[in-house]
């Protein structure tokens, strides 16, 4: 059995969770709090396998929560948001970079056409999370810890020829995301397309989070957008994000691709057919296979091709298949992800 702790100040709302997890098999609701105060007094005495945390909470909201849970009884925390306020987003995101492994909408009511859809994403979401394995956040950074720093890599290829990167995420991409953007340079002078599998109403939010916690210019993606050097490129909820033939970004409904609209694969797809060997492709941490089929299309056209090493991925559903698949030229971890593109891009000196 799953234990689950739920975390929601909305009696309601509260309710209405514990119901679903207690009428889910394999899956048992060991307590409720109405707080992030209660939720730390119950950890005391109790080790549920997984967290669902509200954001917005009298006494100590989900950030707050989730940082000192993190520090103290470290448990796989998910992220059930019903709000798409600014703040709250930009909370959410916040209690992501303290620890929580994912993001999901709070399920649709009973009746709503919805509702069978978003339970079936938080039940699968939480089912996955409950298996990760977590570990203490101690309030310090890396280098006050004195950790190593990551070993160089080696990849293949003359620096300059790639014109375009193509990212693909899920579970686990927005701090993986952060990371490598944070890394490129000044003088990383080519468009980056990100596909982040994220539940509907969060990523101008995250795009915003993105932005500020990495100073790297991103943007939710706009149809006909021109590709601008040094820019990113998000797709936005319930489009399919490609190239044209113009080098331009194109956005269209489509049918969902691996059950998913925006996909990785369409993503990929694009790339591979518009900029062939002048681009690379990176499939980073998320539950499903989304993706992988795309890279190995990108490797087959000559692009240079990378998947997350599996220690470093939250979930290593679609990067694990690209290497199954032989999609990925390089398995990297997201610093290593980092390091490759900036020797790729950047024109160096002989």
């Amino acid at each position: 059995m799953i234990k689950v702790l739920i975390v929601e100040d909305s009696p309601v709302v509260r309710e209405f969770l514990i119901h679903l997890f207690s009428s889910e098999p394999g899956f048992e609701a060991s307590g409720a709090a109405s707080d992030g105060q209660e939720a730390l007094e119950f950890l005391r005495a109790n080790r549920p396998d997984v967290i669902t945390m509200d954001i917005n909470m009298p006494r100590m909201n989900g950030f707050e929560a989730t940082r000192k849970i993190m520090e103290t009884y470290p448990t796989p925390i998910v992220i059930v948001s019903g709000s798409w306020d600014t703040q709250e987003v930009a909370t959410t995101f916040r209690a992501v970079e303290a620890g929580a492994l994912a993001v999901v909408a709070r399920p649709r009511g009973i009746g709503h056409p919805e509702h069978e859809a978003t339970v079936r994403e938080l039940i699968q979401t939480v089912k996955l999370m409950a298996e990760v394995k977590v570990v203490r956040r101690w309030p310090r950074s890396k280098k006050e810890l004195g950790l190593p720093s990551t070993p160089p890599v080696e990849v293949l290829g003359t620096p300059g020829e790639i014109q375009v990167v193509a990212i693909g995420a899920s579970t686990g991409g927005p701090l993986v995301l952060r990371t490598i953007l944070s890394s490129l340079a000044e003088d990383f002078l080519v468009p980056v397309l990100i596909v982040q599998h994220m539940a509907a109403g969060f990523i101008q939010g995250f795009v915003e989070w993105l932005g500020q916690s990495t100073r790297f210019p991103i943007q939710v993606a706009v149809d006909g957008q021109p590709l601008l050097p040094r820019h990113a490129y998000m797709a936005p909820d319930g489009w399919h994000m490609g190239v044209d033939s113009h080098k331009r970004i194109s956005l269209r409904r489509g049918e969902p691709e691996n059950g998913l609209r925006p996909s990785v694969c369409n993503l990929f797809r694009s790339v591979a057919h518009v900029f062939g060997r002048n681009a690379a492709g990176v499939l980073l941490t998320g539950m499903g296979k989304d993706g992988a089929e795309g890279l190995k299309l990108m490797r087959e056209s000559g692009a240079t091709t990378f998947a997350q090493d599996e220690e470093s991925s939250v979930v290593h559903g679609m990067p694990g298949e690209a290497i199954r698949l032989g999609a990925a030229q390089y398995v990297f971890s997201p610093e290593g992800i980092a390091q490759a593109l900036r020797h790729l891009v950047i024109r160096r000196d002989v």
